[in-house]
């Protein structure tokens, strides 16, 4: 997932404003499917950027620009402005968010795509699954279990790493959206977010600064502004345009559009990347895809 395209419950909708002309005329599933893709494509990208300066650093410029971006486009919040409850939980949300960045990119430098993203959607489905405890909630996690397992079959033997840090993500999305609902109950607002980025990048910086280090005679315009690029694909248009989705749509709406989430991912691994899914694999992957369509909608 890599801080997926889900904005914390208790965000504010877009200004109505936005609701006028052909953007308000389309329907709300289109700007999900418009902020699946950005967000995928902005994977894609970052992958190819891995050889020029490897999966950390392009991870830790990720959420820095997304950041600095969204912060900007916030109107540059003061951290001041937070409540000292929320601050404790932004640092909380953006180390989870931070963390969850890396270990993604860590294991989408080593497994497609989709299998990587498949993977880490356990976590989320694992949320759900604990917190309603109903049959479909089980059936779900079952179903996410099966999918992961199988997956990691297929890939374990080639990229035993590439798979513990697909599912150190799982774990670490499971953190991302419990403290996401906690964090938009402090603060409902996108200024949260932003500071949870900033934070989250100090928080990985370490990490960032060596893969930096290590490729600095890499470490040109071009890239940079490729790593900004991906920031803005990968997070700041999916948050934005999930915002009207959200607007329009009840959250049982919302949570079954999650499931073209590892779908939208695996395509554009196919298209982008020449990535060959195996047919052990695309099982695997559509039973997460089952696992998160019939997984409790709330």
């Amino acid at each position: 997932m890599g801080a997926p395209a889900i904005v914390p419950p208790g965000s504010p909708p877009p200004r109505r404003g936005f609701d006028r002309g052909l953007a308000g005329r389309l329907p709300a599933p289109a700007y999900f499917v418009a902020g699946a893709v950005s967000q995928y494509l902005g994977a894609a990208l970052a992958v190819t950027l891995f050889d020029a300066l490897g999966a950390s650093a392009v991870a830790w410029l990720r959420v820095a620009s997304s950041g600095v971006v969204l912060w900007l486009l916030r109107g540059r919040p003061r951290w001041a402005g937070l409540a000292p409850r929320s601050r404790s939980m932004v640092v909380a949300f953006g180390a989870a968010l931070a963390a969850m960045n890396l270990t993604y990119y860590l294991a989408i430098e080593r497994l497609p795509l989709g299998t990587a993203t498949a993977i880490e959607f356990s976590g989320p489905i694992s949320v759900a699954a604990l917190a309603s405890r109903t049959p479909r909630a089980w059936a779900a996690l079952a179903a996410a279990v099966a999918g992961v397992l199988l997956l990691a079959e297929v890939r374990w033997q080639a990229s035993p790493d590439g798979v513990a840090f697909a599912l150190g993500g799982a774990g670490l999305g499971a953190g991302y959206i419990v403290l996401g609902q906690r964090v938009a109950g402090a603060a409902p607002n996108l200024d949260a977010l932003a500071w949870s980025m900033l934070v989250g990048s100090l928080v990985i910086a370490p990490f960032g600064a060596v893969g930096v280090a290590a490729h600095v005679d890499a470490l040109t315009l071009a890239v940079l502004g490729g790593c900004v690029l991906v920031g803005l694909a990968s997070n700041v248009v999916p948050y934005t345009l999930d915002q009207v989705v959200l607007a329009r749509l009840d959250r049982g709406q919302f949570a079954l559009l999650l499931a073209l989430l590892p779908a939208t991912a695996t395509a554009i691994g196919v298209v982008v990347l020449a990535e060959r899914p195996s047919l052990a694999e695309l099982a695997g992957i559509g039973l997460v895809i089952l696992a998160v369509g019939v997984r409790p909608r709330r």
